[in-house]
């Protein structure tokens, strides 16, 4: 009983910071208009660590950690500052289906690794939910052409990159969240990848101008990315890993592109068709199929 109730507490976290991910798009593409994708990145960072650290000295979790400054280093480097890195130049170089298409094979990576580096089991159940969710996700988006050149495979070549280090982030997070809990994770992790930012915004600022900067409605956007979609989701994804094998919780992942597609149709008004709804049962179906409580 006590197994199930952490299970369903994983699951609502994984849930969560998926939908809060696909949220952010909405937000992004707001911000994005104004600000460069590295600069965004470094801001939603530093706002992210402010109100981490605010927490873990309020819980009395402050420690040097010097042993493990490498794991912390890796997940902020490879996940945070890498995989976030590439999904922004990738879609900024291919297209918004093509980026949703491929990020979204995160979740097959994520059970390579943790089989390989957790040594995590694998099931029919478990093979078989991201290979429904992956269906789920081509009807939703739809398998369109987005333009050819080196520009739209680079692009692509990008994404694909972000969805290999983001399952690799999700395993090192998981297999850290046996020593330490996932603010700390958290928290130490944006710190890095703060840093590791901060020289490619410095570089973007050659080419790309921040404007916009007198909106406050593009500051709100900022606040929201920091403390929602940074803080606020990657200690709910951490934390859901924790509770769930790193295999399970990645079909989770699959919710994120039918928020963002659900919330571009609400705010935006962008046109949703019958494979949305098609896609968006297909994908809740592989959701719930993992979810159920195994026979033991």
């Amino acid at each position: 009983m006590r197994d199930n109730r952490h299970h369903l507490a994983g699951y609502l976290a994984l849930g969560g910071a998926a939908s809060i991910w696909g949220g952010m798009y909405v937000v992004s593409k707001y911000a994005l208009d104004f600000i460069p994708p590295f600069t965004l990145l470094w801001l939603r960072y530093l706002v992210g660590f402010a109100v981490l650290w605010a927490l873990v000295v309020r819980v009395g979790l402050v420690q040097p950690f010097a042993r493990d400054r490498r794991t912390f280093m890796a997940i902020g480097f490879i996940g945070y500052f890498v995989s976030v890195g590439l999904q922004f130049i990738g879609t900024r170089l291919s297209s918004a289906h093509m980026g949703a298409i491929l990020t979204s094979a995160s979740p097959a990576f994520i059970i390579i690794f943790a089989r390989a580096m957790l040594g995590e089991r694998l099931n029919l159940r478990k093979v078989g939910s991201v290979c429904l969710a992956t269906a789920g996700v081509l009807i939703v988006v739809g398998w369109e052409g987005s333009g050819s050149g080196n520009r739209v495979l680079l692009g692509n070549i990008a994404l694909l990159g972000a969805a290999v280090t983001w399952a690799l982030l999700s395993v090192l997070a998981r297999r850290a969240s046996i020593t330490y809990s996932p603010l700390v994770i958290t928290t130490y992790a944006i710190f890095w990848a703060c840093l590791f930012t901060t020289p490619a915004m410095v570089l973007e600022w050659q080419f790309m101008p921040v404007t916009g900067l007198d909106r406050p409605l593009l500051w709100l956007a900022v606040l929201y990315l920091g403390v929602v979609a940074t803080a606020g989701a990657f200690f709910l994804w951490n934390k859901g890993l924790q509770l769930v094998e790193a295999s399970v919780g990645s079909v989770f992942f699959f919710l994120q592109p039918v928020v963002g597609a659900f919330l571009g149709w609400l705010i935006l008004g962008e046109h949703l068709g019958a494979s949305f709804f098609i896609g968006g049962s297909v994908i809740l179906a592989a959701v719930l199929l993992v979810s159920l409580p195994s026979r033991a």
